[in-house]
């Protein structure tokens, strides 16, 4: 079988090898792989090997090789991959490998792999291959030789394919989102009542990563013990001294109202305590209804989720629903959206009279189409996987700029919202950050039973907003 005749083979859905006695000397196959950054993660990940020259941009760009590269075993990997696939397939057992490696390889060459027959003997069933990995520009990148025993049974079976390894590194998606901020000067933000280690603990880490500048409005004495709890300094914060929480919230909001902070950050006060006072005050009020905006980063989703409202508004109209998505627009924005895609779910992906979801999503996108939302791409009804699977719309036949590769989610309702919400936090791994727009200034708003690294990046949310109102 020729090289090329070989690597047809191998996309096709069945898997066969060449017998010992197939093979001939000056024979040979091949295998054609392309390195992407996954490749270099998933192998990461499976061998243990954390070397910074594969996985650290700054560490490697400063290094020898001036760049990420791929593990040098990668490439002895995928000639495994030929030689127990396709030349000579199932039934091959390897003896030797010897190895020299020439040239780094690195992320989006496309490496040919090459097993030529050297040598044969008859007594053993065995057989000596020439390999060879050559990128892109037919440099060679690897060589060496492989000692094996060729399979004696014709076998054809149904191709395997490869489990997919889901990668999610939650300190890397943390990362970038910090990585918004970059340049920005801190916020200087009420943070309203953190009675408890998570919240303060929050705060202190947001103000070291330059996100904010605090003024804590609590009970002194508490805010010191807690500190003192967790190992942690005030000095040099301001602090605001409250009798209790419904008190720390309505000094946060006058502050806010005095134009001495620029954002507000949720303690250990329940949602409705700060709501109610911001809400209470007619200079908080913009004229736009109040809504909050999750950011979710979700492990089998390559892009961040917004997804609004989950929190605040437990049956909103059409026209709530409209000032409700501005806000998550807003949001969008701010977090580098400039044209975000906004899908609006119902659990019909038609018009349907009996679902009142599917109008009012019928509705919005009209309203987008004479002017009255703009700032997106947007698409409903649409169900939650049409907005989220290409798959989903090849299957429905869906024609949308929108679906498949939604940014924002608009939900229909308080509780199908927060049970989504709930669920890609509980099944799916996500991990949550949140904020309150339509108010005078942007609230970051975590759940309590959240940990420091989302109250760092809820506040971050906040700074991105502050910045762009400002």
């Amino acid at each position: 079988m020729t090289p090329i005749a070989q690597e047809a083979a191998s996309t096709s859905e069945w898997i066969e090898n060449l017998t010992f006695d197939e093979l001939s000397i000056g024979q040979s196959g091949q295998l054609v792989r392309k390195l992407k950054p996954s490749d270099i993660e998933a192998f990461a990940a499976v061998s243990g090997d954390v070397n910074p020259a594969h996985l650290n941009a700054d560490y490697a760009n400063a290094s020898m090789f001036h760049g990420l590269i791929a593990h040098g075993m990668w490439g002895g990997a995928l000639i495994s991959a030929l030689l127990g696939t396709q030349f000579p397939g199932p039934g091959t057992i390897y003896l030797e490998q010897v190895l020299h490696f020439s040239k780094p390889v690195r992320i989006g060459d496309t490496l040919t792999v090459l097993a030529t027959v050297s040598a044969k003997d008859a007594e053993k069933n065995r057989i000596e291959l020439d390999c060879q990995v050559l990128n892109q520009r037919g440099e060679r990148v690897l060589h060496g030789l492989a000692r094996v025993i060729a399979p004696t049974q014709k076998v054809r079976l149904p191709r395997m394919h490869a489990p997919q390894i889901g990668l999610f590194d939650p300190l890397a998606r943390f990362r970038e989102l910090l990585a918004l901020g970059d340049g920005l000067p801190p916020v200087r933000c009420a943070v309203v009542h953190p009675c408890d280690a998570d919240s303060l603990k929050g705060v202190l880490d947001a103000t070291r990563h330059g996100v904010i500048e605090p003024l804590l409005v609590g009970p002194e004495f508490r805010l010191r013990a807690i500190a003192e709890e967790i190992g942690m300094d005030l000095q040099g914060i301001t602090m605001i001294p409250a009798a209790h929480s419904h008190d720390a919230a309505e000094q946060a909001v006058a502050l806010a109202v005095q134009g001495q902070v620029q954002s507000l950050i949720k303690g250990s006060l329940s949602t409705g305590e700060l709501i109610h006072a911001v809400q209470a005050s007619a200079a908080m009020r913009t004229g736009r209804l109040l809504s909050h905006v999750y950011r979710f980063d979700v492990p089998l989703y390559a892009k961040p989720l917004l997804i609004t409202d989950t929190v605040l508004n437990m049956r909103p109209d059409l026209e709530q629903k409209a000032d409700i998505l501005r806000n998550a627009i807003q949001c969008a924005h701010a977090v580098g959206l400039e044209v975000p895609r906004v899908a609006v779910l119902s659990a019909v992906e038609i018009v349907n009279p009996a679902v009142a979801s599917s109008i009012d999503a019928a509705a919005l996108c009209k309203m987008a189409e004479r002017g009255q939302i703009t700032g997106c791409l947007i698409d409903g009804p649409l169900t939650f996987d049409d907005a989220i699977s290409i798959q989903a719309t090849h299957l429905r036949q869906i024609d949308s700029a929108v679906a498949g590769q939604a940014d924002v989610l608009l939900s229909p309702d308080f509780e199908s919202g927060n049970m989504l919400a709930r669920q890609l936090q509980t099944f799916g791994g996500a991990t949550a950050s949140g904020v309150v727009l339509g108010a005078r200034v942007p609230i970051a708003l975590s759940s309590r039973s959240e940990g420091p690294k989302a109250r760092v990046a809820s506040a971050v949310l906040a700074q991105l907003v502050a910045h762009r109102m400002s």
